[in-house]
Parts: structure tokens; sequence; C-alpha cells
């Protein structure tokens, strides 16, 4: 069964090149909301902060979004990791948290590099970072249904990852399209699905889009 979920997505970076790249590759998918500027002054649900495997918000967006909700949101994305995956939080996975602040709710902390400082361009990491996000939302909402009706995402590695601008929108689009169409069981099977898909990426034109076709066997949300 199809997954349709009503969630209000908005892209919004201060790079003005990732939004040109979001335009291109969201082109035809008028539901996305695409905007230039920071995503402190997006008022959804959640936000997604890219982040890396430690949880350690200290640089990129994950340093802004601490500044400006406090030191007390990187102990709670912390404390998740380690509840939910030990030591690290691996790519392909994500976390998330209440906020403590009214806007947003909830953060959203996925992983798009293990260190702080790594340079991801020839990874499928934006994918599979995009991909977990989204999951995220679907798992939060199995539990509250309805928690999550928005979320702002910024140009996921495209910063301190060096991911080629329209590298990172394409990945981002097939992410999307991903989550518009199934919710995982579980992360494993998230991660196995994009890599298996996107391992030939590296060949592929930077403008091409490639879509990820969903597991045979869907998931389906009532």
């Amino acid at each position: 069964m199809t997954v349709k979920p009503q969630l209000r997505v908005v892209l919004t970076d201060v790079n003005p090149k990732v939004v040109q790249a979001w335009l291109s590759a969201f082109a035809d998918t008028p539901d996305v909301e695409i905007s230039k500027g920071s995503i402190l002054n997006q008022h959804v649900d959640a936000w997604v902060s890219p982040t890396n495997s430690h949880g350690s918000m200290d640089g990129g967006v994950d340093a802004v979004v601490k500044r400006h909700l406090g030191a007390g949101i990187q102990l709670r994305v912390q404390k998740a990791i380690r509840a939910g995956f030990g030591d690290a939080l691996p790519v392909g996975s994500a976390v998330c948290v209440p906020s403590g602040a009214a806007n947003p709710k909830f953060l959203i902390s996925s992983p798009t590099m293990t260190h702080s400082v790594e340079n991801v361009r020839e990874t499928l990491n934006v994918a599979l970072a995009c991909a977990a996000a989204f999951q995220a939302i679907h798992m939060q909402n199995a539990r509250q249904p309805g928690s999550i009706a928005s979320v702002a995402l910024v140009g996921m590695g495209a910063a301190t990852g060096k991911v080629p601008p329209q590298v990172c929108a394409n990945l981002m689009w097939a992410a999307y399209t991903l989550f518009q169409e199934h919710a995982f069981d579980d992360y494993e099977e998230l991660r196995a699905t994009v890599t298996a898909q996107l391992t030939d990426i590296e060949t592929r034109p930077q403008t091409e889009r490639v879509r990820i076709t969903p597991p045979a066997r869907s998931r389906s949300r009532r």
C-alpha cells in the first residue's frame, strides 16, 4: 500500500547555489517549498540538522541550532543516540528529540558524516541522511499521529561535507520521493535499499536524478 504522508516540506539554505539546484531538482514537485535563508526563520514542527555520528553540535548548521535552542539540545540528541544506537549513530539513521522550544517542537538529527569535519562528496551519505530524516518523521508520527506535519531541511552535506549543490539536490530529491512512497520497518532496511540502488552514483552525470524504488514488500500506514 502506498504511503501518502500529509507533510509540508520546506527546503531552505543560505547558499544561493544550493537553492538554485533545488529549484532544478524539484521543478516537478511544486508541493515542496524552496527558499533562501536560515532554517531558524522557518516556523515548522521539526527542523532537520545534519550532524555527525556522535551528535557533537560543534559546527555548521548544528552549531547554529545549538546556539539558538541552547546547550540542552545536544544533551538530548546524544542521550537519544546512546539509548537507540549505543556509541554512535550510523549514517542512514536519525534521532528525533523534543527541542524544548515552541518552534520547532522537534529536532531531527541525521548524520551526513562520522566525524565533525569530513568530505563526503564521493559517498551516498546525503541520500542516506535525508532518507533517514524522513524515516524519523514516519516513526515519530507512528508514535504520536500528526505530531510532525511540517519540516524544514537545509542542503545536507553541501557545506562542511563538500557535496556539489546539484548532487546534493538530486540526492535529496531521491530521498523525498522515497519518503512519499514508503515507510521502512527499520533503518537497516533503509540503508540496504538506498545503498543497493545508488552504488553507481559516481558514474552518473551530476544533473541526473535517480529514483529509489521501494522494496517490493510495502509497509502500509493507516
